[in-house]
C-alpha cells in the first residue's frame, strides 16, 4: 500500500485512540517549562480529527488541508499553529495526488519543518520538536516501507531525546527557564516520540 488519505485515517484513529494518557503526560511536562496546555491541545485536536477523518477526500493535497483547518478550529496554541502549519506545507507538496510513494514522506517531513521555520522562528538545535523532525528526515530518507521506517523513527526519537536532555531550551516561554530545562524532555520533541509509539 502506498501512502494515501487512508494511511492519514490509520494514523488518525491510532493517535487518537490513544491520546488521552499522553494528553495527561504532556500537560504535566509542560506544566513544567510552560503554561502546560499541551496536552488539551493534543486531545482537542485528535479527538477533531477522529470526527472529520471518515469524510477526508482522495485528493492527498486537500485531505492535509481538511486537517489543518480541523486541528485550527479547536487550537489557538502555539503548538496548535505550528501543526497547522505542517499539515499545510505537507498538502502544498501532494497537491492533486491520490497516493504517493513511501519515499516521499522524508519530503514531505523536510516542506513541514522548514514552513514551521518560518512560521516560528526557531532555529534547529534551539531543543524543540524541530530537532525531532530533523533527526526523523535524516534517519527516514532511503527508507521504502512503512515498517522500516517505524523501526528507524523510534530509534531515532529516543536518540534525540537523549541528545537534547541535558541542553537548555533557547526559545519560547520554557526559554525563561533555561537551567531548569537542562535534565528535561522537551515537551513537543516527547510529543512526536509518542505518537511515533503509537504505531506499534
Amino acid at each position: 500500500m502506498r501512502f494515501s488519505t487512508e494511511t492519514l485515517k490509520l494514523a488518525i484513529e491510532r493517535i487518537a485512540d490513544r491520546i488521552d494518557p499522553i494528553g495527561a503526560e504532556m500537560n504535566r511536562l509542560d506544566g513544567q517549562l510552560g503554561d502546560g496546555d499541551l496536552g488539551v491541545t493534543l486531545v482537542n485536536g485528535f479527538n477533531n480529527l477522529k470526527g472529520i477523518k471518515d469524510d477526508l477526500p482522495d485528493d492527498l493535497g486537500r485531505a492535509f488541508f481538511a486537517m489543518a483547518k480541523s486541528v485550527t478550529a479547536v487550537s489557538g496554541s502555539s503548538f496548535g499553529t505550528l501543526l497547522a502549519t505542517a499539515l499545510m506545507a505537507a498538502g502544498k507538496q501532494v497537491k492533486d495526488k491520490d497516493e504517493v510513494e513511501w519515499s516521499e514522506v522524508p519530503a514531505l517531513l523536510q516542506a513541514a519543518q522548514d514552513a514551521m521555520i518560518a512560521r516560528g522562528g526557531a532555529n534547529l538545535g534551539d531543543k524543540t520538536m524541530l530537532d525531532m523532525m530533523d533527526s526523523l528526515i535524516s534517519t527516514l530518507s532511503g527508507k521504502q516501507t512503512p515498517e522500516e521506517m517505524l523501526a528507524a523513527a523510534q530509534k531515532a526519537a529516543a536518540q534525540t531525546l537523549e541528545t537534547f536532555r541535558d541542553q537548555p531550551n533557547k526559545i519560547g516561554r520554557a526559554r525563561v527557564y533555561a537551567e531548569k530545562s537542562i535534565g528535561l524532555d522537551d515537551p513537543g520533541m516527547m510529543a512526536i516520540a509518542r505518537m511515533i509509539d503509537c504505531f506499534d
